[in-house]
């Protein structure tokens, strides 16, 4: 029987994780095979997550598979290694328009599957054999296929690029290191990679744990959503029983209302009628009697006069007829009333309860809590462009770069009459409201100011209007020699060294406002933990002639 050649699709043999021939081969639950010692040290860096992946197809396996070498993949392998015997190749193992072709072959070229970085040739898988078999190739340096491998030659000497220079991190030959490049730092191209090789896998180490932190945060986003939604939907089934309770309550009570009204109506209409059927009787009673007077008035007769009179002359007690005379007119009048009360005062409650409940619905944080900054470049990913209204600034201060910078005055500013213009204090807002997370600091020229924030609805006229002396605003005031923290009038000394600039940092969904001296590090100078029911404004107070406070330009 003749022997029959096998032709080996080398990437089929190839690991996927190292790129080289399978060593050790085994094959996982999924079909897929790798290096032993490959799939080993992949899962090893899964050991945390407790889910074992296949890095190809990413199937996942609960607990960790255990290994078994494939011994007929081994054997098969090994025969690629010795033998490396081809039949006729087939259509799809020659060199395409973008493939790497094979420059040992002649005719139709076939892939090649490694180029020789010290030969600057490309191979096929049977003109690269003796690279396996010869010890004269054992020191060269196999590579994954490229056509650029001219990139590897000094444009100057016509010699390979074998040695990195440290000094002006480049690649150059030996000649190199010899002529411009000399008295440089200088090692082989390979230690060099070698130690860029360690950055990398330091930096692929990081990649792969930040993966793995991002997928837990995915997880704990995908289980927050569920419970949000959960919790969304209980309340909403629970409000709305809640809310059909109180329809219930009122609708009884409406009912309630009505019966007594009727009931109270049926009892006032029979008493009327009663009354009304007692006065016709009386009229008929009264009318009869008026007959039978006037007929004995007309009698001639002496004798039968004197007979009936005492009889005719009597009257009969009347019906009381005063309550009649005097009874007001408003009847049930009085009980639309009372319920036009009820009414007036459930409304004020719902008003009341109302603000509460949006205020709870403000505070409902559906995301995952945010790590406060720490240095200034962290800070500044959330610095926000903050200018100063004309319409709020005190009469004494003059606004200038652009609105970015207020100085007391001696002489008035010829500002127009504005509500929101501060009357007695020397202060200022920003025209912008600030929510969310924001930050921006402030310079001053001199010290003697108060920084702080606010909402728009803070009075404009009296002392109340100070910022930090009223439970609408939150200042740090800045002397001299020291900072102290002012809020609804009660102030709270820092202890810190003093800096002419001054950060404020602001997260208003989470409550958080604090304050920091702005130098070559982040010191926090105060934070206060409070719930923010309104926008708020950046505002300024400024203490003496020609001092000054101006808003910095953050990049």
């Amino acid at each position: 029987m003749a022997q029959h050649e096998i032709k080996f699709d080398h990437e089929k043999f190839s690991c996927s994780i190292c790129l080289d021939l399978l060593k050790d081969p085994v094959t996982i639950h999924c079909g897929h095979n790798y290096c032993m010692n490959c799939i080993k040290q992949h899962w090893d860096g899964e050991d945390q997550r407790e889910i074992y992946s296949c890095p190809q197809c990413r199937q996942a396996f609960i607990p960790r598979p255990v290994l078994m070498k494939n011994t007929m993949l081994a054997d098969l392998v090994e025969d690629l290694k010795k033998t490396g015997l081809q039949a006729a190749p087939a259509d799809h193992c020659y060199a395409g328009p973008e493939d790497v072709a094979c420059d040992f072959c002649t005719g139709r070229k076939l892939k090649a599957v490694k180029s020789c970085l010290q030969c600057l040739v490309s191979y096929c898988e049977q003109h690269l054999q003796p690279h396996y078999e010869s010890p004269a190739f054992e020191k060269h340096k196999l590579v994954n296929p490229s056509k650029k491998l001219q990139e590897n030659i000094c444009s100057h000497h016509d010699e390979v690029m074998n040695l990195f220079c440290c000094t002006d991190q480049t690649c150059i030959c030996y000649l190199c290191s010899m002529d411009e490049h000399k008295g440089h730092d200088t090692v082989s191209s390979e230690a060099e990679r070698n130690e860029k090789q360690r950055e990398l896998k330091a930096s692929q180490q990081k990649v792969q744990q930040r993966i793995q932190d991002r997928e837990k945060d995915v997880k704990m986003l995908q289980q927050e959503m569920e419970t949000i939604n959960n919790s969304a939907d209980k309340a909403v089934r629970d409000s709305e029983e809640i809310f059909n309770e109180l329809i219930h309550l009122i609708e009884k009570r409406s009912s309630d209302v009505k019966q007594q009204i009727r009931s109270r109506h049926k009892t006032e209409v029979s008493r009327v009628k009663e009354l009304q059927e007692k006065l016709q009787q009386e009229i008929t009673d009264l009318k009869r009697k008026d007959t039978e007077l006037k007929q004995l008035s007309n009698t001639k007769d002496h004798i039968h006069f004197l007979y009936n009179y005492p009889s005719l002359s009597q009257l009969s007690e009347s019906t009381d007829s005063s309550s009649i005379k005097h009874r007001p007119l408003q009847y049930f009048d009085s009980v639309t009333v009372a319920v036009s009360e009820l009414r007036d005062k459930i409304q004020d409650i719902f008003n009341e309860e109302w603000t509460r409940i949006s205020l709870r619905m403000r505070s409902v944080d559906v995301l995952l809590p945010q790590a406060e900054p720490k240095t200034r470049d962290e800070f500044l990913q959330y610095s926000r462009q903050v200018t100063l209204d004309p319409n709020t600034a005190h009469v004494q201060l003059l606004l200038t770069e652009g609105n970015k910078k207020a100085t007391v005055m001696r002489e008035k500013r010829l500002y127009p009459h504005h509500s929101d213009r501060f009357i007695e204090q020397q202060q200022v807002l920003s025209k912008e409201s600030l929510t969310g997370r924001c930050y921006w600091e402030v310079e001053e020229t001199e010290p003697g100011a108060r920084v702080a924030v606010t909402y728009n609805d803070i009075i404009r006229t009296g002392g109340e209007s100070r910022l930090g002396e009223n439970d609408r605003s939150w200042a740090l005031e800045c002397s001299d020699c020291s900072y102290e923290f002012i809020h609804n009038k009660v102030r709270t000394s820092i202890s810190s060294p003093k800096s002419s600039r001054v950060g404020v940092y602001l997260d208003h969904s989470a409550g958080i406002l604090s304050f920091y001296n702005v130098s070559d590090t982040m010191t926090l100078l105060h934070r206060v933990q409070t719930t923010f029911t309104q926008p708020l404004y950046a505002g300024f107070r400024v203490y003496g002639f020609n001092y000054s406070v101006e808003l910095c330009e953050l990049k």
